[in-house]
């Protein structure tokens, strides 16, 4: 974990930008920083967001404050993110942070799939900085940035029908139906995903629970290696999104880990269905690469997906998860 300030200092200029820009697109450059800090290059930070500054857009305006009474309606609507931010914030200056989180993964658990699911990742990159160091100022903001982004893009995934799964998460992964038509953006195809294999239902458990997201983002880091190419930035998510979830779990009440696993596996498997290529490629083994070099190509690269699953992908720390981060080099645009 960076203990220069730097990582502070990089959220605190971030946090006068928008967590989208262009109405739809989101900002990825919070989560980035955060990885490269965690993998010891806080160097690095400043120079990457001048690279990526043009991307951010100033903050947004606000609607009308959101309070404990009327947040409901404010639920799901991107024009509040402003609002939805302001009302972490103030919870998070007066109670303490793993309490608020407590009280709003449930309510926010079920509107993971919004925003093409960077909310949920964008906390879960937040969360680890809170649980490996101190509870700065800079890093409970990002916190409430986090959690503000994910209420105002809440959206919900309902009426799925079940199809026939298989007991492990790579098999499951492999029963993913694709849709018929992978067309349009992320909105438009995760309307039209109707129905997705059961995995983990019955687990009750919270061992059992961790357990089985451990394996879910193996497996989905795992896939990119011989399926990204579906879509070298989408299918990215299939791995990090269940990746962020497993991170907070520590920081979550146990009665909490399972049903954040089922929440995971329809996020990574909807996103199987939408992306999913017509054919995989053969496995390609890394080569005698260490995971400090593969993160070195990753930061040369400066993609923010690319940095984003190398980081999960040192979190899995096999071979055939720095295969995946390799893949991701080699099918992503450079950050120019």
């Amino acid at each position: 974990m960076d203990t220069t300030g730097t990582l502070d200092e990089a959220l605190q200029r971030l946090h006068t930008s928008g967590p989208e820009r262009l109405g739809r697109l989101t900002n990825h450059a919070p989560m980035a920083v955060e990885a490269l800090a965690v993998n010891g290059r806080a160097a690095a930070v400043h120079s990457w967001l001048d690279v990526y500054a043009s991307r951010l857009e100033e903050f947004p305006a606000g609607v009308e404050p959101v309070t404990d009474a009327n947040w409901p309606s404010a639920l799901g609507d991107p024009r509040r993110a402003a609002d939805w931010i302001g009302f972490f914030g103030r919870h998070l200056a007066e109670r303490p942070w793993l309490d608020v989180l407590a009280q709003w993964w449930p309510r926010l658990l079920p509107g993971m799939y919004g925003g093409s699911t960077h909310p949920v990742i964008r906390v879960g990159h937040a969360v680890r900085t809170l649980l490996a160091g101190e509870s700065t100022g800079p890093r409970l903001t990002e916190l409430a940035h986090g959690l503000g982004y994910w209420a105002a893009r809440h959206r919900p995934v309902t009426g799925l029908a079940p199809v026939p799964g298989a007991d492990s998460a790579a098999a499951a992964l492999d029963a993913v139906p694709p849709l018929a038509e992978r067309a349009g953006g992320f909105p438009d195809r995760l309307g039209r995903v109707r129905s997705l294999p059961v995995w983990a239902a019955t687990v009750t458990d919270p061992a059992e629970a961790h357990r089985r997201l451990t394996e879910l983002v193996r497996a989905a880091t795992h896939r990119y290696a011989t399926h990204g190419h579906g879509d070298a930035t989408m299918l990215v998510h299939a791995a990090t999104a269940p990746n962020a979830v497993l991170r907070v779990l520590p920081a979550l009440p146990r009665a909490l880990w399972a049903p954040s696993v089922q929440a995971a596996w329809t996020a990574s498997a909807a996103v199987t269905a939408m992306y999913a290529p017509d054919a995989p490629v053969a496995y390609v083994p890394p080569g005698p690469v260490t995971p400090e070099e593969v993160f070195e190509q990753a930061l040369a690269h400066g993609d923010e997906h690319v940095i984003k699953l190398t980081d999960t992908a040192l979190d899995v720390g096999d071979g055939q998860a720095l295969a995946a981060a390799l893949r991701a080099i080699g099918l992503s645009e450079p950050l120019r």
